[in-house]
C-alpha cells in the first residue's frame, strides 16, 4: 500500500510538471542559443537567458517573479540587428487559451546592472484570442501549443543598446486562476535606430496591470463575451 502510494504520489508530481512549461532555448536571426533548462546552473551550459528557479506558473501579476520567472541574472548575451527575428522555442506547452505576449526594456548600463524596474518595459507583440468562443483555440498560446515556439520583430527603429527580452504566456483555461509563464533574455541590439517608445507604452513589471484586469480574470468557460483585450499597454513597432 505504501509503495503504491509513493508512485501516485510521483505520477501525480511528473502530471503537474508536464502541464507546465518554459522558453528552452532561442534562433535569433538564424543563430541558435540554449536556454536554461534544469535547476543545476552550476553544471549547465552557459546561456542568453536568465536562470529560472522552477517550471511553476506565477499566480499573480504583481509578484516578483511574474518579470523573469524568478531569473535576475546570465552569462551570455546576443546580439541582434533591430529589424531581426528573435524565435523562443518551448520544449513543452498544453494549454490553448491565453495570449502570447513579448515585452523589451532597455538596461541602462551593463547587463548586471539590468534588474528590470521602473516603467521601461514595452511590447512588441502579441496575439490574444482571434475569434471567438473563449473556450475555443484561437488563441496565441494555442500557437505556442502546436508549434512550440514564436518568432518576433525587433523594431527597426529601435535605438541600439542592451536589452532585456520577455516572452510570456498568460494561461487561462482555469477560471479566475490566470497563470503566468514568463522567461527573459538578454539581447545587444544593434543598428543605427534612434527610437525609444514613450510612455503609454511603458509599464512596470510586476504589476503592469490590476488582478482584476478582465484579460486576467476572464473566465474562457462560462464568459459570453466575443472579444478579447490582452493586459497591459499597446504593441509598439516603432
Amino acid at each position: 500500500m505504501l509503495f503504491s502510494s509513493a508512485v501516485t504520489a510521483i505520477a501525480l508530481l511528473a502530471a503537474q510538471a508536464s502541464a507546465h512549461g518554459a522558453v528552452t532555448s532561442y534562433e535569433i536571426d538564424g543563430v541558435k542559443y540554449p536556454g536554461y533548462e534544469g535547476f543545476a546552473p552550476s553544471t549547465s551550459p552557459k546561456t542568453i537567458q536568465r536562470q529560472w528557479p522552477d517550471y511553476n506558473p506565477t499566480m499573480t501579476v504583481t509578484d516578483k517573479k511574474v518579470m523573469c520567472n524568478g531569473g535576475t541574472k546570465a552569462d551570455l548575451s546576443a546580439k541582434v540587428a533591430a529589424g531581426g527575428k528573435v524565435k523562443a522555442i518551448w520544449k513543452q506547452w498544453t494549454h490553448a487559451q491565453g495570449p502570447v505576449m513579448v515585452w523589451m526594456y532597455k538596461c541602462a548600463g551593463d547587463f548586471t546592472s539590468c534588474d528590470g524596474s521602473g516603467k521601461k518595459w514595452f511590447k512588441i507583440d502579441q496575439k490574444g484570442m482571434t475569434a471567438p468562443p473563449l473556450s475555443g483555440t484561437a488563441w496565441g498560446t494555442n500557437d505556442v501549443l502546436k508549434n512550440l515556439q514564436w518568432t518576433s520583430t525587433v523594431p527597426k527603429s529601435l535605438a541600439p543598446g542592451n536589452y532585456l527580452i520577455r516572452h510570456e504566456l498568460l494561461a487561462l483555461h482555469q477560471a479566475n486562476t490566470p497563470q503566468f509563464y514568463a522567461e527573459c533574455a538578454q539581447l545587444e541590439v544593434t543598428g543605427s535606430g534612434t527610437a525609444q517608445p514613450s510612455g503609454d507604452y511603458l509599464a512596470n513589471i510586476p504589476g503592469y496591470a490590476p488582478q482584476s484586469d478582465p484579460g486576467i480574470t476572464v473566465d474562457t468557460y462560462m464568459s459570453k463575451a466575443e472579444t478579447y483585450t490582452c493586459p497591459g499597454p499597446k504593441v509598439w513597432t516603432g
